[in-house]
């Protein structure tokens, strides 16, 4: 299993009234450390081919971020079945490496051109492996 794995910073655009990071924002995250992960392994001709469309989404909440925090995700697929990955997103306190969120995500692979459901193709599951 192939991870990826990226950091970023809370910021005050992040806080909600009471003070750490709205609920939103994991989800935001979660979908925007897929997006990059798509993007490092596919080139651009694959990428102009094949999309994704999210089926399913599960989050569990451990602990709170604040403003500053450094946050590092980490991702990789859990499982690959027909046209559908599982994918899975954990999100710690770069400080303290207390989790703070994990997500399970399953994503139906798309022909760009059609919408319709693809099968993963080989080439594409060799990306993730």
């Amino acid at each position: 299993m192939k991870t990826f794995e990226t950091s970023l910073i809370v910021l005050q655009q992040h806080i909600d009234d009471l003070n750490h990071v709205n609920n939103v924002h994991y989800v935001q995250w979660v979908q925007d450390i897929a997006k990059a992960h798509w993007q490092s392994k596919a080139s651009t001709s694959i990428q102009t081919k094949y999309s994704w469309f999210l089926l399913s989404h599960y989050i569990e909440y451990k602990g709170a971020a604040f403003l500053n925090d450094i946050i590092n995700l980490k991702t990789y697929i859990a499982k690959a079945e027909g046209v559908t990955y599982t994918r899975v997103v954990e999100m710690h306190n770069a400080t303290t490496n207390k989790l703070l969120a994990k997500s399970e995500t399953k994503w139906c692979f798309i022909n760009a051109k059609t919408g319709r459901p693809s099968r993963i193709p080989k080439e594409i599951v060799s990306l993730f492996d």
